[in-house]
């Protein structure tokens, strides 16, 4: 299966600014790309790329005064194959837990699990350890979040998502982490691109996705808490903690963001040409952490 993605963004800044943008496809898929433009951007800059503390491929600028737009399209490969599941798999004692697994069990911005570690083990303290625990966090947050774009909040924690009981999908995916990792499960973000392939099309316009990863019996595997169903078509961007970690776009000064348009679809199934739908995102791009 192919898949068409790519977006095109632009910001207005009164003066020359730098940006860094998390916007590359991951490392793991870059084998997956058919075909790609470069980065474009309008005016043209120079950019640079370097590789973060997490592996996440990051691109630097410097955007002169006025509009500033960036722009991307590629085709990817995949497997056309829903996330896994293994209701079989266990969960890792903590003593046994590679290295690279023991920071996503640690508080961070966006998920204190100092504020919810109480309410975590009341809820989930009886159930079986593994895949289940697991899939009842997620079923929780998906239950008790209620999902709008004009719910978006930069700065909503997970413990005030847990209040609030409104979110988009970064709310979820935190909210979800910090469970997990109050029940000593290892747990991290990742957004990326996610179409609607296998699924009903949302008549909203697209947009970037936010899930989470779970370590269990020693592999991560994929959770979302807003669709709460297996999909098809992910391709990962970036991973870290929380949403801190991976802001798509970080600005070193005053902006304001002017365009947004995301797609992301089965390459079969659309015309040649992407969908130029736009929407302002303005609250849900993290533009600076």
């Amino acid at each position: 299966m192919l898949i068409r993605l790519g977006y095109e963004i632009a910001i207005e800044s009164p003066a020359r600014t730098p940006l860094i943008s998390l916007l590359e496809i991951h490392s793991d898929r870059q084998p997956d790309i058919k075909r790609a433009t470069r980065v474009i951007t309008s005016p043209a800059v120079e950019s640079t790329l370097y590789e973060d503390r997490y592996g996440n491929s990051c691109r630097r600028f410097s955007a002169p005064g006025g509009e500033f737009r960036i722009l991307y399209d590629a085709v990817v490969e995949d497997a056309g194959q829903p996330d896994e599941v293994n209701t079989l798999a266990r969960e890792t004692p903590v003593e046994d837990l590679p290295p690279e697994a023991l920071g996503y069990l640690l508080g961070s911005r966006y998920c204190e699990t100092d504020h919810l570690s109480s309410l975590a083990w009341n809820l989930f303290g009886h159930m079986p350890p593994g895949w289940a625990r697991v899939q009842a966090i997620v079923d929780y947050v998906h239950n008790r979040l209620s999902f709008g774009y004009g719910y978006a909040r930069s700065t909503r924690t997970a413990a005030q998502a847990n209040d609030e009981r409104v979110g988009v999908c970064r709310d979820f995916a935190h909210l979800a982490i910090t469970l997990c990792r109050c029940m000593n499960i290892p747990a991290r973000y990742v957004n990326g691109y996610l179409g609607d392939i296998g699924v009903p099309q949302d008549p909203a316009p697209m947009d970037f996705s936010a899930w989470m990863e779970v370590f269990l019996e020693g592999k991560w595997y994929t959770f979302d808490p807003r669709h709460n169903v297996p999909r098809i078509g992910r391709v990962v961007i970036a991973r870290g903690r929380d949403a801190t970690d991976v802001p798509l776009l970080h600005s070193f000064g005053p902006h304001r963001l002017s365009m947004f348009k995301v797609w992301t679809y089965e390459q079969d199934s659309h015309p040649a040409t992407p969908p130029r739908h736009g929407v302002d995102r303005t609250a849900t791009v993290q533009m600076i952490a």
